[in-house]
Formats: C-alpha cells, structure tokens, sequence
C-alpha cells in the first residue's frame, strides 16, 4: 500500500508551502518539461516520491499576466514542494509573476534561461538570454525583491557564439550579484539556429566537468545538474561534485524510478510498495478531475510508463491508448488496463537496478 495518500501527506510533508518560509530540498529534482510535467503527472510524481522537487511546465508572464492565470497556476496543494518556472525577460512583469507564485503557493520561483525553441526565442525567452546576463540579472533582482519565494535559474552553459568558460562564468557573476544563489546547469550549450529543441536534448556533447568546476569556484552557490541523467549511480557521481541532480525525460518516461528517491537520496522510507497500489491511489484524483470537465486521454497519457518492462506493461499501455479518447470514457478504462498486468510484490528501484 501506499504508505501516505499525496492529498495526506502535508502535515508531515519534508517540504511545506511557500508561505511557511521553508528552503525545498533540491537534492533530486524532476525537470520542468513543456505538456509532459502537468498536475497529472506531477500528482502521480508525488505519490512515487514525497521529497522529490516538482516543476510546473514553463509558464510565460504573458499567460499569466494576460490569460487565464487560475487554469496556468492551478494545482493540488499535495504536489509540494513544488516549482513554478516562468519564461519572460521583462523585468516588471517577471516580478509580478513571481508574487502570484508565493500567492498561490508554490515553493520556489525559477528563471527559464535553457530553452533554445524559436518561438520562444522571438519573445526573448529561453536561452537566448544566456546572451544578456545583465537582463538576466535586472529580472532576477526584481524577482528577489517581490517574492519570498526562493528565486533559482535554469539555464544552459552557453549558446552558439557564447559558449566560452569565461562567457559562462560573466554570467553566474552577474546573476549570483543580483541574488540569485541556485543555479540549475544543463550541462550543453544550446545551438540557437539548425537544431530543433529535441536536437538540442541530443547533439550538443555534454560537460558536465563544466558544472563541477561552476561548484568548485562558486562553493557559497547551490549548483543543480541536469542532462542526459537517467540511473541512480550516475546521479550519486554527479551528487559528489554539485548539490543536486534534475533528471528529465527517464523520470517521465519510467516513472517509477521515483519511487526509488527518497531512499537512495533522503534516507526515508518508500512512501510506494507497488505500481498496482499507485494507480489506485490515483482513482479520486482521476474522479474529481473527469467531474471538472478533463478528458481522460489528457490525464492518463502521463500514466502510461508505470509499468515500463513489466509482464502486461504493453497492454495495459495499448488498452488505455484505444479507450481513453473515446467519449465518456471514465475511470473504468484504468480499472480495466490496470487487470492486464499481473499483480505481484515489486522492488523500488535501487542504485543498481531502476527498471527492476
């Protein structure tokens, strides 16, 4: 069973609201990662994990500021600790962001400085900033200074053009003087032109020596790392040189590596015995959200890595991908995917085995 229910877990919780004035722990995070890191998955993330740091997708200050902000900063207060991470450069607005993150209460506050799409690019978003450190750190002063909220950046260690040790150190010099203290280092430049954004995951090599020597010169900052992290050795080799490790795309796609974290890198109890235990202690989050209109293919979608490698893992995978676009399909659908797979007692995953 799971031994706390996510919609239980506050009072006990490691990490609290923003309002309690409470630092998170960013010793293992999930990456903020646009229509994969929703509150459905972010609530399935915290029944896996209760101290992982969760991050929203990335919000733009004009759809927060312009649009429907209640529907972009929605979210269930059993994800916390929780992050919002913004995408915007204009210094006012990024303040006023940042207050509606302590007034809705997340946990932190984080910087988009990391995504090399176009479209965001021509709104100067992403990291196309890694280019003005000094915006950078006018909108991370403005943040600082309208929030109690803890202000981090995630950002990259250059672009095309900029992608020197001295461009990089010009810029955690400026955004660390600003008062920024945690840096969340994705360990690739981003080739702004020719690269698609999934290119950019992929092609640039990764240096992470890079982030250890930003830890090395910098010891007073919180260095994260992130890129191209997917076991937990690899992530105990990282913890020895950085403060933390943001992992991305393994943690969405085998979710339940997670349940593995919080005793591999926090020394407490796996609040999940079984993928079986987890799905049902999403049934009244899947029924309370089906009654507020949300159509189950757009919830179970972030289901369907729960039982990666597992004997009726692709069934149960193909039964929910036929059914649950249909109309009126309901919590019936994963009641009847979740009997394809056999149920039996299963490890979490440890330090050498995250897919056992």
């Amino acid at each position: 069973m799971i031994k706390n229910a996510a919609s239980e877990n506050l009072q006990n919780h490691p990490s609290t609201p923003a309002n309690t004035g409470l630092e998170p722990s960013r010793r293992f995070c999930v990456a903020p990662m646009m229509d994969w890191t929703t509150p459905h998955y972010r609530y399935l993330a915290r029944l896996l994990s209760q101290h992982t740091l969760l991050y929203t997708e990335m919000v733009t200050t004009g759809a927060l500021i312009h649009g429907d902000t209640e529907r972009f900063l929605r979210h269930d207060p059993a994800e916390y600790p929780l992050s919002l991470q913004l995408g915007g450069s204009n210094a006012k607005d990024l303040a006023h962001c940042a207050r509606l993150a302590e007034d809705f209460g997340f946990s932190e506050v984080n910087l988009n400085v990391g995504c090399p799409s176009d479209r965001v690019q021509n709104n100067m978003i992403g990291a196309c900033l890694m280019a003005q450190p000094d915006k950078v750190a006018e909108a991370v002063r403005a943040m600082i200074e309208a929030t109690r909220l803890p202000v981090t950046v995630k950002h990259r260690i250059g672009i095309n053009g900029r992608e020197s040790w001295e461009d990089l150190c010009e810029f955690v010099d400026k955004v660390s003087a600003a008062g920024c203290r945690t840096f969340i280092v994705h360990a690739r430049i981003a080739i702004l032109e020719g690269l698609s954004p999934k290119e950019n995951r992929d092609v640039p090599p990764l240096k992470y020596d890079w982030a250890y020597q930003l830890k090395q010169k910098y010891p007073h900052l919180e260095i994260i790392i992130n890129g191209g992290i997917k076991t937990f050795e690899e992530c105990h080799e990282h913890l020895k040189y950085t403060d933390g490790v943001m992992l991305g795309r393994e943690a969405y796609h085998n979710p339940w590596l997670l349940a593995g974290v919080d005793s591999a890198f926090f020394g407490a109890e796996p609040p999940a015995r079984s993928r079986h235990d987890v799905l049902r202690a999403m049934y009244p989050f899947i029924e309370s959200e089906l009654k507020r209109g949300v159509f189950l293919g757009h919830m179970s979608r972030h289901f369907l890595g729960l039982f990666h490698g597992m004997p009726g893992g692709r069934q149960f995978r193909r039964y929910i991908s036929e059914n649950a676009h249909k109309s009126g399909a309901g919590l019936e659908v994963i009641q009847a995917a979740l009997e394809k797979v056999p149920e039996s007692q299963q490890p979490v995953p440890t330090e050498t085995a995250i897919r056992a």
